[in-house]
């Protein structure tokens, strides 16, 4: 596809929590096609070799797609997506088979549990014609829907660790393999999990009115995507999650109103709702995170007030999303260029796309900036690996999908 953009010589200057000072940037007068195809391409086996080289003293025990062997294998699958080479399935196969291997069965999340690895587990397999092998991946994972929908559970309802990162679980099976693969049942009574979750702590907190639903992680009141009601909010709104448009109305729209209005004036958002530190500028916490949650509230409702501030939230991240924490997706400059891709794919601004494009040419120059080094340097929210995902979507924007968020 033929993308017609015009880099401009500029001078780039970030706040706060982005790399004080000036980002110079010279690139003449081009457009997004081969020869920047061709540097990102490049720039991905690079790293592909650096990553492969670095998980070779990886912790072992990590299989999750957070951090371990499973955001390995859904590196991969997005590289076989990309590319179709089928060496790229065969290591996604290797890496989630080495997840399996090491369940612990102490969580239930696609991102940080069990319900990562064998969804994976069963969409490697279904792509590769492992029929028995891909039942069987979800066959466990359905079993663990026990200790979600348990009234006794003091499970969270977050994205990392709790309901909404086993709804994902099951949402993505769908996407991948079918609509029906996960019935519509199963997935209905997770969500009302989620969602009567929500009214309890509502009215534990005297909120109801105000906002209908509302979870806590750690006593805290999280607004981010990764641990706070931005993360759930989404989930819920996603059309394949099957909540009642009434109860989207009438829980979702007014919780999701009374986030909007603990905004900055800088147009960014606080980590909880007592946090009055306007700092963070992470998918986990802050505006490119809550983007997400702005952008599924226009889609679904159809009001112009979401699109609106997803454009806000838009200039915050552009004005100081390149980020001292490094290049990753969970707390760094690919996630939050995630956020770009979002907005140019649901309205088709070459603006977004140039974004877009700026960040991933900052990844370019992976380790040249003074970031700090993650703790996981080759993992997939925190290091190499999620910012091979986010160039990777370059050779397709508009198909673009945040790993373990987006649908």
């Amino acid at each position: 596809t033929t993308r017609f953009i015009v880099f401009f010589r500029f001078y780039f200057e970030t706040e706060n929590e982005g790399l004080n000072g000036v980002f110079k940037c010279v690139i003449f007068p081009t457009q997004v096609t081969a020869a920047f195809q061709r540097k990102v391409q490049n720039k991905i086996k690079d790293l592909l070799q650096q990553m492969e080289e670095g998980l070779k003293t990886a912790d072992p025990h990590d299989f999750s797609t957070y951090t371990g062997w499973t955001g390995i294998a859904l590196l991969y699958l997005q590289l076989h997506r990309a590319s179709h080479d089928a060496s790229h399935l065969q290591r996604a196969l290797d890496y989630v088979k080495r997840a399996m291997r090491i369940l612990n069965g102490r969580k239930v999340t696609f991102l940080c549990g069990d319900a990562g690895p064998l969804a994976v587990g069963a969409v490697v397999h279904y792509k590769l014609n492992n029929t028995a092998d891909s039942k069987d991946c979800l066959s466990r994972l359905l079993q663990l829907q026990r200790s979600v929908l348990s009234p006794d559970s003091e499970m969270p309802d977050e994205l990392l660790y709790g309901r909404a990162g086993y709804l994902f679980a099951l949402l993505y099976i769908n996407k991948e393999i079918g609509a029906d693969t996960v019935d519509e049942s199963t997935i209905t009574k997770v969500a009302t999990a989620i969602v009567e979750s929500g009214k309890n702590m509502s009215a534990e907190q005297k909120k109801t009115d105000r906002c209908p639903l509302l979870y806590e992680w750690h006593k805290k009141q999280y607004i981010g995507a990764a641990h706070g009601l931005a993360g759930i909010y989404c989930m819920l709104m996603q059309p394949a999650a099957k909540v009642h448009p009434d109860m989207l109305s009438e829980l979702v729209r007014p919780s999701i109103d009374y986030v909007r209005h603990k905004k900055f004036r800088s147009g960014n958002f606080p980590s909880s709702l007592s946090n009055e530190s306007d700092r963070l500028v992470h998918w986990c916490h802050g505006a490119p995170g809550v983007i997400h949650m702005l952008i599924m509230a226009h889609k679904v409702f159809k009001e112009e007030k979401y699109l609106k501030e997803a454009a806000e939230c838009a200039e915050v991240i552009w004005q100081r999303g390149l980020l001292r924490k490094g290049y990753g997706i969970c707390h760094g400059t690919a996630g939050n260029g995630y956020a770009f891709l979002s907005l140019y794919k649901l309205t088709q601004e070459k603006k977004y796309l140039y974004r877009a494009c700026k960040f991933a040419e900052w990844c370019l120059d992976y380790g040249t900036h003074g970031c700090r080094i993650p703790d996981r340097p080759y993992s997939l929210f925190e290091g190499m690996a999620g910012t091979i995902h986010y160039l990777s979507e370059m050779a397709k924007p508009e198909a673009s999908c945040f790993p373990a968020f987006e649908l």
